[in-house]
Parts: C-alpha cells; sequence; structure tokens
C-alpha cells in the first residue's frame, strides 16, 4: 500500500526502512530458521497492527514499555512498532536476572511489560509481584499473565506507517549499562543516536550485496541493529532463538548465509566444535565480530580455518556500535599487534586519547578514548554527577585505555573501570561482591577479571572468611548463579588471607589481577 512521506524530524531513520519495506512487500525478509518466512510487506503490515495495538492500550507517545523476549521475529516488530506508537523501548536482556530487571522497570519508569510467555512466565509474575509501576501487562500470546498481545493486534487492519509528530529529540530507547561502581544507569537513545549508528553501519561496515544475514546474537540488543541494513540492502534475515555451535554451523550452510555478527566467544565455540570441518561455510563473506577484545591466537586461527572475512566494531551503549573498525583487508594475521587492535576510528566521530588532564597524549603512549559527535548520547538518565564526570573537557570518556600505532589503530590495553567483560557481555565487580558479601561465612571480597582463552576474561572472585568460618567455592558461585544469573557467577573462587590494599585504603585490583592472571 502507498505510504505518506512523514514531514518531521522524527521522520528519520524510520522513514528509509517504511520506504523499502514497500520496496520489497512482496520478497522474503525474514525468516525464522527451520520456520515461516515474513515478507516485507508481512513485517510492514504486522508493525502497523503491533504500533496500533499499543496506542489502544496507552502504550503511546511518552509511554515507557519493556521487552523480554528471546529472538523471535514479534521482537524486530515491536522495535518498529515502538517508534511508530511513540513508545520509549526498554530492552531487558533475556540473560539477566530478576533484580536486574526490576532496577530497569523501576528505575526507567517503564510503564508497561511486553514478555514471550513460552520462556518468562515467572519473571513476569515475579515483577507483578514486586513493582506496582507496570500498568499494562501483554504477552506474546496466551500466558498466564496479562492480555495476549497477537489477539490484540490482528483487531487492528493494516495502516499506513507514518510516525508520530515528535521533535526527534524524545527519548525512543532506554538501555542500561554499568558504572564505575557497578550501578546500573540508563542510556537514553533518540532519533538523532539512531540516524548517526544507522549512517555509520550503512557506509563503513563491509555488507555483502543482498547479504543473507545470521541473527544469533539477541535481538533485543545489538542482534537489533541488523534488521534495518537488512531490509536497506535488499537482504534477508533467517534469525535462530539462541547460539548453539552445530545449529549455526547447519543455518550457514543450508541457508547459503553470507553475513552474520558475532562475540568472539562464540567464534571460538564454532572452531572448537568437534563437527567444524562437516560443514560448508564458503558462503561467508562478513563476520561481524565485537563486545569484547578478541584473542588474536584465536582469530589467526579463525581466518586460517573460515577465511579473510572478520570484520571489527568497537563502540558502547554510549557511543552506538561504531567508534572505530577493523576491516577485513586490515587483519594482518602476521602481526600480532594489529590482530589485537580494534581498528581506526570512523570519520562520523571525533575520537581522541587524552591523558587525566584531558590533554592528549603522544602516539605510543596510554590514553583514555573519548569520543565526541553526533553518535554520543546526551548524558545518562538522571544522573547529573556522573555525566559531569563522563564528559569532563566535552568529550565522552569511555573509561578504556588505548594506544595509538603510527598508522592510526587503537589497541586497547587497559580499563579505567573495574567492568568485566566476559563473552560479550558486562559483569560489574560491586554486583556479585554484595552478594557474596552477603554469605555469613564472608568477610570480605574482591572480584576482578582475569584474561580466559574463551571467554575473553573470566570472573574471578577472592575472598577472606571468617574466622573459623567454612564454605565451599561452589556455594558462592551457585549464590552468584541464583541472584544474578550465570554470567555473573565467577568462574572461580580463591581463599586468601587479606585483600590487598591501595596506600588510601582501598582494595587494590590491580595487585590481584597481577596474581590470577599468571
Amino acid at each position: 500500500m502507498p505510504q505518506p512521506t512523514p514531514q518531521h524530524p522524527a521522520a528519520y531513520p524510520v522513514l528509509p526502512i517504511v520506504n523499502a519495506l514497500n520496496r520489497d512487500a512482496d520478497r522474503p525478509l525474514v525468516e525464522m530458521a527451520g520456520g515461516r518466512a515474513w515478507t516485507g510487506g508481512e513485517v510492514r503490515d504486522a508493525i502497523s497492527q503491533y504500533a496500533q495495538a499499543l496506542t489502544a492500550r496507552g502504550i503511546g507517545v511518552g509511554a515507557r514499555v519493556a521487552l523480554l523476549a528471546t529472538n523471535c521475529i514479534e521482537v524486530l516488530i515491536l522495535h518498529n512498532a515502538t517508534g511508530f506508537s511513540g513508545s520509549c523501548l526498554v530492552a531487558l536482556h533475556p540473560m539477566g536476572s530478576a533484580d536486574d530487571h526490576l532496577f530497569a522497570v523501576e528505575d526507567g519508569g517503564v510503564d508497561a511489560l511486553i514478555y514471550d510467555p513460552r520462556k518468562f512466565s515467572a519473571r513476569a509474575a515475579e515483577l507483578q509481584r514486586r513493582t506496582n509501576r507496570l500498568k499494562t501487562v501483554l504477552a506474546l500470546g496466551e500466558g498466564e499473565h496479562g492480555e495476549n498481545l497477537f489477539a490484540l493486534a490482528a483487531d487492528f487492519k493494516p495502516a499506513p506507517l507514518v510516525p508520530p509528530p515528535l521533535t526527534g529529540d524524545e527519548i525512543t530507547r532506554l538501555s542500561y549499562s554499568g558504572g564505575t561502581t557497578g550501578k546500573p544507569k540508563a542510556i537514553p537513545g533518540n532519533a538523532r543516536v539512531g540516524a548517526q549508528a544507522l549512517q555509520i553501519m550503512l557506509s563503513e561496515w563491509e555488507w555483502p550485496i543482498n547479504p543473507r544475514i545470521l541473527a544469533v546474537v539477541p535481538l533485543s540488543h545489538a542482534g537489533g541493529t541488523l534488521f534495518a541494513p537488512t531490509v536497506l540492502k535488499h537482504g534477508t534475515m533467517v534469525v535462530m532463538p539462541a547460539f548453539e555451535p552445530k545449529a549455526v554451523l547447519e543455518a550457514i550452510e543450508k541457508y547459503k548465509i553470507t553475513c552474520t555478527m558475532l562475540v568472539p566467544t562464540m567464534i571460538y565455540a564454532l572452531l572448537d566444535h568437534p563437527d567444524f570441518g562437516k560443514y560448508d561455510l564458503s558462503s561467508l563473506e562478513t563476520v561481524f565480530y565485537g563486545a569484547s577484545l578478541m584473542s588474536p591466537v584465536r582469530l589467526k586461527e579463525a581466518i586460517e580455518r573460515i577465511g579473510p572475512v572478520f570484520f571489527q566494531f568497537y563502540g558502547q551503549a554510549e557511543a552506538p556500535m561504531t567508534v572505530t573498525v577493523m576491516r577485513r583487508s586490515e587483519h594482518d594475521p602476521n602481526n600480532p599487534l594489529r590482530m589485537a587492535s580494534c581498528g581506526r576510528p570512523v570519520p562520523w566521530v571525533d575520537v581522541a586519547l587524552l591523558d587525566n588532564d584531558n590533554a592528549a597524549v603522544p602516539d605510543g603512549e596510554p590514553g583514555e578514548i573519548c569520543v565526541r559527535g553526533p553518535l554520543v548520547m546526551n548524558g545518562y538518565l538522571d544522573r547529573d554527577e556522573l555525566n559531569q564526570e563522563t564528559f569532563a573537557g566535552g568529550w565522552l570518556h569511555t573509561g578504556d585505555v588505548a594506544v595509538k600505532d603510527p598508522d592510526g589503530f587503537l589497541r586497547i590495553v587497559d580499563r579505567k573501570k573495574d567492568m568485566i567483560v566476559t563473552g560479550g557481555f558486562n559483569v560489574f565487580p560491586s554486583e556479585v561482591e554484595n552478594v557474596i558479601a552477603g554469605h555469613p561465612a564472608v568477610a570480605q571480597v574482591a572480584v576482578f577479571g582475569v584474561p580466559d582463552e574463551k571467554w575473553g576474561e573470566a570472573v574471578q572472585a577472592a575472598v577472606v572468611l571468617r574466622p573459623g568460618a567454612k564454605v565451599d567455592p561452589a556455594e558462592l558461585i551457585a549464590l552468584v548463579r541464583e541472584h544474578k544469573g550465570p554470567v555473573q557467577a565467577p568462574k572461580s573462587v580463591a581463599f586468601i588471607e587479606a585483600i590487598p590494599v591501595t596506600a588510601v585504603g582501598k582494595p587494590d585490583k590491580k595487585v590481584l589481577r597481577k596474581q590470577f592472571g599468571a
């Protein structure tokens, strides 16, 4: 059906997507691995129906709606439907704990919850029990809690997709990240940031012609960014519900996948699978990877076994997806320092390595990666003091310390913050410490990351016990797993006599990292 052209600032980046969906209305666009395929027209009409259903239940301009689901077509549809209803999407990570989800609901001022009853019925019930914020609960199908969104959307006829009359500065998405203290903080997104991120991805990322994209990372987070390029580049997206190495290898061969996005631990799992050599992966042209540092040794192995198809991107939620890139041809397997690099800054952002006085450091000297430009967020939600620190000198301070080589490539050497990145996921030590410290046998605890071949970093805990107390390390690991989820659970717990401290009495995690990292 023909679509009218919006004439207001919020139209971009949704206007090109609408036009592309109309253009490819009869072409298969999204296919669930092993399931049905959706044409561009079917996706467009579903977005319209879902947007109308949200508006009918009061989830319109200014409302904030949390989404809790694993990979499915409805996640992609809702990501777009919230834009057309004018609401703000708060994506809850499917591997997050109940406490994490509750914090996002309350801190983010969430009005409504949409959840997948096949996976998260118990979590939806728990959230309803623990907070009175949720005015509306919708289920993706028949569920014990809330209204069936499928049935509600089916009551509406597809209509032209027209964004609401917004200025473009409204918050359209809230993402959650941790700070130096480990307390999560809300990162607002708007049309400006979204448009800039998409523009950089379209211009700087190396996409195959008419890409066939395999989506295995969570669509609620980084995986969802693959949708717009798929639509705009006449591509097709094959969606897997979750990452499973053999299933991914099978899908690449079966669907002749030309492009995918993986975190390093996923690449390791593919390389280490006993059936790796049985599958034809020759269709792959580009493998985008990021979210955590990758072992140069494993990266070289991946290139040798799969081919020169790897493209690295570096960014953070505060400057989403692409601050630097390392293109396929820039991966030099014979240069270990290059293989440890996160690439060079893209032309769309201003990047500098600064010291503690916000002065540029000489090439070859370590400095904090600082960014400015239209890709950068406006600031954390309701965190004025933190914003002053984060934007000192007019730059976004990423907390990542890097050195620049003579060719302009950046190599991250450390993080000023204590955040641990394990398997592409962020773990904040204080959250884990708070759980372990609650055990009656524990006197002190320090949590930090140590290098790990598989995970990039592993969560390590050093514990000082109370006099005469005993506890099995497995019990502490299980305690964290119960309260924070499997990602945050330490891979190892060591018992020590005392936590080393700095001159001012703070735990000296640098000493611990050196001791246990060896």
